[in-house]
Order: C-alpha cells, then structure tokens, then sequence
C-alpha cells in the first residue's frame, strides 16, 4: 500500500536541499545536498505530520523499518564510524528524518552536523553518481 495521500507537498527548504533517491511505501528518500558527510533524508508523504507522535502506530512501524532500510543502506555504502539518525524539525517543521553517516575526522566531529561547516553541494557528476549507486545498492537489498 503506498500511503501518498492527496495535500501532501515537500517543504520548498528539503526539496532545494535534497535530491531525490527512492519512493518507499512511507517516504520519499533523499539525498542531502552536502558532499561532507553521506546523508540521507526521510519524508513521510502524510500532509500535515510534524512530528513522530503525529503518526499512528503502524505508520510509526512503518516510519522505523524504512529508517532502518536507509540506515543500513548508508552502513553498507560506507562503512562509518558512526550513524546520526534525528527528527528535528526546527527549520523545516515538516516531518523528517536525516540519517546521516559519520566519520571519525569528518569536517563536525564529534559535534552535530549542523551550523558546523558550510554545505558542499556535489557536483552535478558526483551527484548523479552518488544516487546512482544507492539506488543500485537499494536494488541489491531488495533482491
């Protein structure tokens, strides 16, 4: 069942910050537009959600298997030191997840990603190749 529901729109700020990867049952999957870190947004396509508790309980089941799906995509992709995976929301009160792949060294660490260092958007070669490649390896898992 695809949970698309009619009203539902990107936030303009996470559609100009992101790309999009992949259509999960839930969520459009993103990538952030910052070669820093590999970084992956999660958007539920239900209008008006703003938080985790806006979501029923097996939306919010829903919510945390494909959390999980993009989480180990990013392990498996790039072995880090660490995964971040947060619901924020200060800016954009849309509900959204990052999940956001660490290194030890990374231009923040070990301090949050954000407000640390400008953004450094991919280039337009290394962005199709970056999505690319997760959509292959998101191909793979699925198999």
């Amino acid at each position: 069942m695809n949970h698309h529901v009619d009203g539902y729109h990107l936030d303009p700020r996470l559609a100009a910050d992101s790309h999009p990867v992949a259509s999960f049952e839930l969520c459009e999957l993103r990538l952030m537009d910052d070669a820093n870190y590999p970084w992956l947004v999660l958007v539920p396509r239900l209008p008006g959600a703003r938080e985790l508790i806006d979501l029923d309980r097996d939306l919010r089941r829903q919510l945390t298997d494909e959390i999980d799906r993009a989480a180990r995509l990013l392990r498996d992709f790039c072995q880090p030191d660490k995964l971040n995976v947060a619901a924020l929301g200060n800016l954009v009160p849309q509900l959204h997840v990052h999940v956001i792949a660490r290194f030890v060294g990374d231009p923040a660490w070990p301090a949050p990603v954000w407000g640390r260092v400008a953004a450094r958007p991919y280039s337009p070669e290394a962005l199709v190749e970056r999505i690319a490649d997760l959509r292959e390896r998101l191909r793979s898992a699925a198999a």
